[in-house]
């Protein structure tokens, strides 16, 4: 697969997944926004008490949310976007910001990206249950169901075992998308990753395993049973289902065996003989995309029901996409495809979109990757405000987890991002104690740290004077060697705006997200039920 870089030995990533706006002081908002009684009576929805509504996290968080409520009002949101930048912390929101600016001629220091521009923010706490250090299967069902789980696992509470299907009875969670289509809502998911990878998998799946994405492995078959996350989205059986569904992921839904029509010679992920994809374009209007033709060759604005997937595994990133024979939209493109399709529905929507990729890239130690991704998804966020109305649709920007990512030394204003770090004015590159320059970015581990040769690893630190650090297929260098970088521990950024975004301040539990959503839509209940 040209995602992969092939230059690395490539394991499977097990936990693979700023100067924002002052967040408003609770006297601020209370200033600024004029209280509304009911948001639920406004938007004539009836609010649900989701399953894991006793569960601790949820009913911290529930309060936490209320009590804003009660200080600040809520305007409701008719749609609410949901944007998750995945690996995207706050180092990465800052390089991504002067590349940006760099890249496009501008001040990069003093550039604005997007997100910067939102009105609201906030630090988002992103510990799982049993993790100081998340995964996005955790991460993300703590921002979907409102629940801190352990980590690796998708759509189940905490109380449920990792790889043991007979445990997650009676601990599943319904997710925003859930409630929304029950209540007649439209629902779509856009990203760069699989579709059933972590993240989007949060929206609709429900199992004890997040690598479970085409089969059940050994833990399903000894314990119980339960289906795959594949599966899982095509029986999705929630309202009549996502209107709209894009992003990579083909093998997991081909028949086990079947060719990839895109790859001679790729095959199905699958172990079973059921052809998801066929079941797919079996229901009436259900529509299947491949392609850049195919996508732009729909007509979004129609009722049909849209599932694109245009790789077998993630989608390329965009250094990479041009080199595409068939093909591909950017997360900008599918972005406005999305909420072309759902703004069809007059009772409203809900959408998430990921920008899946930048947390690969910083996986593979790759800063210049990661930072392009991180642009492109800003864009997209641009494209959203754009297309929506700020008085009827809230977006919350965020990350699900942070990354190792540094930025460091005291390279002098306007020198290259991905450059070795400068003070002089002749551009001549500091020198660290070994007499080696460095670059301005760095991780704390990853594969920078160790080069392959004829004896086994050489962990010594490279000279890079004579080195192009700024090359899509630089890698950072690292502090200790690991196959692939591991996320960090740190809080990452929210930034939000339109109705509801008044409730995104000081520093707050990531689960804490569910219920600004569920509450400003109208779609979750209250701690009295109302």
């Amino acid at each position: 697969m040209r995602n992969s870089f092939t230059a690395l030995p490539v394991i499977a990533l097990f936990l693979a997944g700023c100067a924002a706006t002052p967040a408003a002081t609770d006297a601020e908002s209370a200033a600024v926004v004029e209280p509304i009684a009911s948001p639920v009576a406004t938007l004539a929805r009836e609010p649900a008490v989701p399953q894991q509504a006793g569960d601790a996290y949820y009913l911290n968080a529930q309060a936490a949310i209320d009590a804003k409520i009660a200080a600040r009002g809520l305007r409701p949101a008719k749609n609410v976007i949901l944007f998750v930048g995945d690996g995207m912390s706050i180092p990465t929101v800052t390089a991504t910001r002067i590349y940006a600016g760099q890249k496009r001629g501008l001040d990069g220091e003093s550039y604005k990206l997007t997100m910067d521009q939102l009105p609201y923010s906030a630090l988002s706490k992103t510990y799982s249950n049993d993790a100081q250090v998340a995964d996005s299967a955790s991460t993300a069902t703590a921002m979907m169901s409102g629940v801190k789980t352990n980590s690796r696992t998708l759509g189940i509470t905490g109380q449920a075992s990792y790889d043991n299907c007979a445990s997650i009875e009676g601990h599943k969670t319904d997710s925003i998308f859930e409630i929304a289509e029950q209540a007649g809502l439209a629902t779509g998911l856009v990203t760069t990753a699989r579709l059933t990878h972590a993240t989007p998998g949060a929206a609709y799946s429900k199992t004890p395993n997040r690598d479970w994405e085409a089969y059940v492995g050994r833990g399903g078959a000894t314990a119980g049973s339960c289906a795959d996350i594949a599966t899982q989205f095509i029986d999705w059986s929630a309202g009549d289902g996502f209107e709209v569904a894009m992003g990579g992921g083909r093998s997991a839904f081909l028949m086990g065996g079947a060719e990839d029509p895109e790859y001679p010679g790729k095959t199905s992920d699958r172990k079973d003989q059921r052809d998801l994809l066929a079941d797919w374009t079996a229901k009436p209007a259900h529509k299947l995309l491949i392609d850049r033709e195919g996508f732009e060759a729909q007509n979004f604005t129609s009722e049909d029901k849209v599932l694109a997937l245009f790789e077998p595994s993630h989608m390329e990133y965009e250094l990479d996409r041009a080199e595409d024979p068939a093909g591909e939209p950017s997360i900008s493109e599918m972005t406005r495809a999305a909420i072309t399709r759902l703004s069809q529905d007059p009772d409203g929507y809900v959408l998430l979109v990921e920008g899946g990729r930048i947390d690969h890239a910083h996986h593979a130690g790759n800063a210049a990757r990661a930072l392009e991704e991180a642009d492109q998804f800003d864009q997209a966020i641009k494209t959203a405000l754009e297309m929506t109305n700020p008085d009827d649709t809230l977006i919350i920007v965020t990350a699900d987890h942070s990354h190792t990512l540094t930025i460091s030394g005291y390279a002098k204003r306007g020198n290259p991002i991905l450059g070795l770090s400068s003070t002089s004015l002749d551009g001549s590159p500091d020198k660290a104690l070994d007499g080696m320059p460095y670059t301005t970015l760095g991780y704390m581990n990853g594969p920078g740290a160790c080069t392959a040769s004829e004896e086994g690893f050489d962990c010594s630190r490279k000279d890079l004077t004579d080195v192009d650090t700024t090359d899509k297929d630089f890698l950072q260098q690292s502090l200790y060697p690991l196959w692939s970088e591991s996320h960090g521990g740190d809080d990452v950024a929210i930034f939000a705006s339109g109705p509801g975004s008044e409730l995104i301040s000081g520093v707050m539990e990531q689960n804490e997200i569910f219920q600004v959503m569920g509450r400003a839509s109208g779609l979750v209940a209250g701690p009295e039920g109302e």
